[in-house]
């Protein structure tokens, strides 16, 4: 278990941890409580609700779409204030239907006592839809004329 309890820093170990492949510090990194909010309409938007959920179910479902090994998390910036924590990253694979992801992505979290209690994730959701999810029907805006 970390003793590292700012914000920021946290944020930081996740990501890189994210990065590495380090899945006990992932783990460590959230409250057993937390939310992961992906808005959108694709397969994976909801707000996902505690550690494990997150963990195996919406970060754990995401890898299957990547080709083992290809995927590149780069950190690209971060703001602190207060407990919350907005990160910018990049996230660069092949697909296993023969794609290239590349999005760049932007986390707003909120850390209290050392763990990620929430996030919400904005991406490039058009991209994702095209190249992790090609068969599925994303809604389109209605007209309002």
């Amino acid at each position: 278990m970390s003793s590292i309890t700012d914000p920021r820093t946290v944020v930081i170990r996740y990501v890189e941890a994210v990065r590495d492949g380090d899945a006990e510090v992932i783990h460590d990194s959230f409250a057993t409580d937390a939310t992961w909010h992906y808005p959108g309409s694709l397969p994976v938007s909801q707000v996902w609700r505690g550690r494990d959920a997150i963990i195996n179910d919406f970060l754990g479902g995401m890898g299957p779409a990547f080709v083992p090994g290809s995927l590149e998390i780069a950190l690209v910036s971060t703001l602190a204030e207060g407990d919350r924590v907005v990160a910018e990253w990049t996230s660069l694979a092949t697909t296993v239907q023969g794609s290239r992801y590349d999005n760049r992505c932007l986390g707003i979290f909120t850390v209290h006592d050392g763990k990620i209690t929430s996030v919400i994730e904005y991406a490039d959701t058009h991209h994702v839809a095209a190249t992790l999810f090609p068969d599925h029907d994303v809604p389109r805006p209605v007209d309002a004329a």
